[in-house]
């Protein structure tokens, strides 16, 4: 059994609850336990993971998070920066799913938080499962 590290970027907490919602889904379906930890932006993702990967108190991460765009190159800066932190993790061996929705529109995020619809929690729990998953065979390899 695998624990593992949800982080939400709560800025759209109507929009994060239905990601929570299928990334706790996803993991507890497989059989794992979890914990959750709010940070204030999808930018302090990696960092978090980056932190709490240096104890041994968890096997894999899931980021969570809402980006939509607006007027100004924020959105590019979030989307771009949170997506490479959790990508460098990865390339370092830290297995993360990346649940940071980047889009256009509330409309688009329902449609891809809501559980019943895209799911997009119950994913990135699913890939950061799959990515443990891959590591330990690896390791016994």
């Amino acid at each position: 059994m695998a624990h593992l590290l949800i982080a939400e970027a709560r800025f759209y907490g109507h929009l994060n609850d239905m990601l929570l919602a299928g990334a706790r889904a996803a993991i507890e379906a497989a059989g794992h336990t979890h914990e959750t930890v709010t940070v204030p932006g999808s930018l302090e993702l990696p960092g978090t993971f980056a932190l709490a990967s240096e104890t041994d108190r968890f096997d894999a991460f899931v980021g969570l998070g809402v980006v939509i765009r607006g007027e100004t190159w924020h959105f590019e800066i979030v989307a771009g920066e949170s997506a490479r932190g959790l990508m460098a993790l990865t390339m370092d061996g830290v297995a993360v799913g990346n649940g940071i929705l980047t889009v256009e529109n509330e409309a688009q995020a329902i449609a891809r938080a809501d559980p019943a619809q895209g799911d997009k929690g119950g994913d990135a729990a699913k890939a950061a499962l799959a990515l443990l998953a891959l590591k330990k065979r690896f390791a016994s390899a």
